[in-house]
């Protein structure tokens, strides 16, 4: 008579043949955010609502604050900065800090004012020279930083203090305001069915930037990179061209956010542009604490652009001083910090 053994249970450890069944054990077995992982996740967006709500009941800032013209006012002063810090975003993710965007804004600026107005060539031309001149400003400091092997912080942080020189030498001091088209002007001042054009366009680059960090191949190769870049090589990943482009994206979005800024401002700053790399580093640092625990996201650097101008907003309107954005700034870059390194020990050790 032939007996037949009943089941056993796989060993520990063996493969399973892929199908539905093995669908459907990863899907039973996909670990469940608790109410904490929610609440760190999704904290600072809780924040920046709740501060809205509150600037927007108290009596001394409810009628301004939620008025249209402030709140257009508001998203359309932030989207130059919004896409600085998308710039940031693609060397933070390879490892590295890039502190020469604000000056590779102000200065591709410069170069779209100069060749419109003191060159007298069309504005499609000057949107290329501002766009290339940030894309070559990102190709040099990425080959100095991946293939000569120079600190990072050395050279983009010297980059930024050569062009704010070179910015001021050629302007004088003085912002270059005649000759820019209105064409340019009015995407930093009018509106579409009461969306300012700027911001549309701002929304446009981030949801290009979200797609090729979130859904390409190139953007998990740059993570890898900045994870673990010795791993990442022994994969089969050149890690140094990863490198390279990245610095190479940051400056492309910096020459693209010097068009912007121009159009916004009608003018070419004689700034050196490093009053807009802080406030672009604490939204980047702000979206490794939220959504993506540990990593910077686009989304994330959003949430963390509106933290920080609804409570700059709100704090002026309730008759705050002029000096309490910078504070404010200033103690938001060190709280981002501290909770970024928080928030990267706590996934290295998940």
């Amino acid at each position: 008579m032939t007996t037949t053994a009943p089941p056993t249970d796989p060993p520990a450890g063996a493969a399973s043949a892929p199908g539905a069944g093995a669908d459907a054990r990863a899907l039973l077995t996909r670990p469940r955010l608790s109410a904490r992982d929610i609440l760190e996740r999704y904290g600072l967006l809780l924040l920046v609502v709740a501060l809205f709500v509150l600037f927007a009941v108290l009596p001394e800032s409810s009628s301004a604050f939620v008025s249209p013209q402030n709140i257009r006012a508001l998203v359309a002063n932030q989207s130059v900065g919004l896409v600085v810090a998308i710039a940031l975003l693609f060397p933070l993710a390879a490892g590295y800090f890039d502190f020469s965007v604000g000056a590779v804004t102000a200065a591709s600026s410069v170069v779209a004012a100069a060749v419109v107005s003191h060159l007298g060539l069309p504005l499609p031309v000057a949107v290329v020279a501002a766009i290339g001149f940030g894309l070559l400003v990102g190709l040099a400091l990425g080959y100095l930083v991946a293939y000569v092997g120079v600190n990072p912080f050395i050279s983009t942080l010297g980059v930024a203090t050569l062009l704010g020189g070179a910015i001021f030498a050629y302007t004088g001091g003085l912002q270059i305001t005649s000759g820019i088209p209105s064409e340019l002007t009015d995407i930093g001042s009018r509106a579409i069915w009461g969306i300012p054009r700027i911001v549309l366009v701002a929304a446009v680059i981030a949801v290009i930037a979200w797609w090729i960090m979130s859904k390409t191949v190139f953007g998990r190769r740059l993570y890898a990179v900045g994870s673990n870049a010795r791993a990442t090589q022994l994969l089969g990943v050149d890690v140094r061209r990863m490198q390279l482009l990245s610095f190479v994206a940051s400056g492309t979005i910096a020459g693209t956010a010097g068009v912007l800024l121009l159009a916004r401002q009608g003018a070419a700053t004689s700034d050196s542009g490093m009053t807009m790399l802080f406030p672009a580093l604490t939204a980047v640092l702000l979206s490794t604490i939220v959504i993506d625990i540990g990593r910077p996201s686009v989304p994330g650097t959003v949430i963390g652009i509106l933290f920080i101008a609804i409570s700059v907003s709100g704090l002026t309107l309730l008759g705050a001083p002029a000096w309490v954005g910078q504070v404010f700034n200033g103690a938001a870059l060190l709280i981002a910090v501290g909770f970024a390194r928080l928030a990267r020990l706590r996934t290295t050790r998940r």
